[in-house]
């Protein structure tokens, strides 16, 4: 068992109360092994699974090492999405902001010219994704002079994902003599290859699978035919009544298809998948972290870089082709200590990707029966909508737009966070029907934004804002 804390690191003061205030008190298998040898500068070969906690293993010692007064990036951290980019940004600023460390993400689909302006400002580390970094760097937008410490993560995603040229390209741009770190999910040899040609000496981790998978997750399969998903997905949700559920689906068309059913019986949901826009993209994942809608249906562009507080159910709606994929969907939920559930709809044609999926997670999963509909009917009046204030603290908004106004849930997030005394925090379960639309506005802010959208517009349409009669 792990005895370790935070205060055997011996940290600075700065560092120390960063972490007080995120409420880090005992570090993860993950962070015990790493962080006391990338605070000694070793180069480091770390196999660990999503939800390890492995970013802040790297991060707190990253935030520990620079020099503040540099004003060259003097780190850079490669990862394979621009959703993990901007998570691994947002936790690095966490982690330095007593420091005063400056971190930046570069990704693409993002304006180059808006990334080179925060680039020639005073930057410490650089987060972003191999083809944008390296046009950075090709352009002499992104100094690399500096660059003391390069952190890849996700490696094992990043080579799959077509990377692999872009990131050795990287590599031999950067001093000889840096701190290599690479971070991986599975070690397959294209990842050992890269390991070994361009690191000096690396001390290899591995964090135990087991641990992760099975302790705070609760694994399940259901057996179902193609056609009778929905019913199955409908049946379960209303039974399991999840506080916050991520539905993953093998293709975008598939993503729209479940979207449309559940948005049709009027679940409070959105969905993300590639060939949405990056900006929407964004808006939706800080809806679904901060509960603006309960069920977020998603490929895989969604399992990595997300960390949502409380998910409490994953469902594989499909079967994922990649056995690392279910890992990494599944390790959404059980996060941080808290519990959760990973259920599975398994049709004939899955078996032999179910089992290559046990084989590689080195435990059967439990087979259980589909929910009797009486029983999932029984359930269906308990509300798809949920939240945890007090009643006297949340006024429910009714407005009167909705889906035919082609109105969604980042609309009315954006034009509600603009208000003034008003925070994201303070927005609750937006449920979008035909014609109409109901907000939860926690922290006695109702009546504020009632006042400020009576006399604004949403999407650019006029709309009609008042209390909710309560049921």
């Amino acid at each position: 068992m792990n005895k370790r804390s935070f205060e055997d690191f011996h940290l600075s003061e700065e560092m120390t109360r960063a972490l007080d205030l995120l409420k880090y008190e005992i570090p993860t298998e993950v962070q015990s092994e790493v962080i006391p040898r990338a605070l000694k500068k070793q180069d480091l070969i770390v196999k660990s699974q999503t939800g390890s906690g492995k970013t802040a293993s790297f991060g707190i010692p990253l935030c520990e090492l620079i020099e503040r007064e540099g004003y060259k990036p003097q780190a850079l951290v490669l990862t394979p999405t621009r959703e993990l980019a901007v998570q691994v940004r947002e936790d690095l600023a966490d982690f330095g902001r007593f420091k005063k460390i400056k971190a930046t993400a570069v990704y693409g689909k993002e304006s180059f010219i808006l990334q080179e302006e925060r680039l020639e400002e005073k930057t410490h580390i650089v987060v972003g994704t191999p083809g944008r970094v390296m046009d950075h760097i090709e352009r002499d937008t992104l100094r690399v002079d500096a660059i003391k410490y390069l952190i890849i993560d996700e490696t094992d995603e990043m080579l799959t994902m077509g990377f692999a040229a872009q990131v050795e390209a990287i590599l031999k741009k950067l001093l000889s003599n840096r701190v290599t770190m690479v971070f991986s999910a599975t070690m397959p040899k294209k990842v050992e290859k890269l390991c070994h040609t361009y690191m000096k000496d690396p001390t290899s981790i591995e964090i135990e699978l087991m641990g992760i998978t099975t302790n705070a997750i609760e694994h399940c399969v259901i057996k179902v035919t193609e056609t009778g998903k929905m019913t199955l997905l409908k049946n379960l949700t209303n039974v399991e009544n999840p506080k916050s559920c991520i539905i993953f689906c093998r293709t975008k068309r598939q993503v729209d298809t479940v979207f449309a059913e559940l948005e049709k019986a009027n679940y409070s949901c959105e969905k993300i998948h590639g060939g949405i826009v990056q900006e929407d993209r964004f808006a939706i994942m800080e809806g679904f972290k901060m509960g603006n809608f309960r069920y977020l249906v998603a490929t895989d562009v969604a399992a990595r870089g997300i960390d949502v507080k409380n998910m409490t159910l994953v469902i594989n709606y499909d079967v994922p082709m990649e056995k690392e994929s279910y890992v990494h969907r599944t390790g959404r939920t059980g996060r941080a200590g808290n519990e959760g559930k990973a259920i599975t709809f398994v049709t004939p044609a899955d078996g032999k990707l179910l089992s290559s999926i046990e084989t590689y997670i080195g435990f059967e999963i439990t087979k259980i029966e589909a929910p009797a509909q009486q029983v999932a009917t029984e359930h269906q009046k308990a509300k798809h909508n949920i939240n945890g204030k007090s009643s006297k603290d949340t006024m429910k908004l009714h407005i009167n737009g909705g889906k035919k106004k082609k109105l969604r849930a980042v609309d009315f997030v954006g034009t509600i966070a603009k208000i003034p005394g008003v925070k994201a925090e303070d927005i609750g379960i937006i449920a979008i029907q035909d014609d109409l639309t109901y907000i939860d506005i926690h922290n006695r802010k109702g009546l504020i934004v009632m006042r400020a959208l009576s006399t604004s517009t949403i999407k650019g349409k006029k709309l009609k804002v008042s209390k909710a009669i309560q049921n």
